[in-house]
């Protein structure tokens, strides 16, 4: 069974947003290079929860967004369309982690798609 194994926060001010929840909760971040600020979000102690990030409000529209990992890629892509969701962002690579991409459910949330592959380029 897939899970959810990362989320997404969008912020008009990522920096403000991460100042935020590293005064309310103790998360820290660091930035991702890259073409727009993402700032990725350790949440837990020892592992423990779900880590994430924080990004730009202009890159997705919605304030929280999840992401499943998944074992195939390509099969789950195939089995959001035959589900009724759509692919609103192309399968990407995150250089030396793995391959991401974007879809819309039914009522229009969107999620993220994950496969680990430290050989992404």
């Amino acid at each position: 069974m897939d899970r959810v194994v990362h989320f997404e926060i969008t912020a008009d001010d990522p920096q403000r947003a991460a100042e935020f929840y590293r005064k309310a909760f103790g998360w820290t971040f660091q930035a991702m290079p890259g073409r727009f600020t993402y700032l990725l979000a350790t949440t837990g102690k020892d592992k423990a929860g779900i880590d994430g990030a924080i990004m730009g409000r202009t890159e997705m529209k919605q304030s929280v967004i999840n992401t499943i990992a998944v074992d195939d890629f390509e099969a789950s892509v195939k089995a959001v369309i035959a589900a009724g969701g759509q692919m609103v962002q192309e399968k990407h690579a995150i250089p030396g982690v793995g391959w991401s991409a974007y879809a819309k459910d039914t009522e229009g949330n969107v999620f993220g798609i994950y496969k680990d592959d430290p050989q992404a380029k």
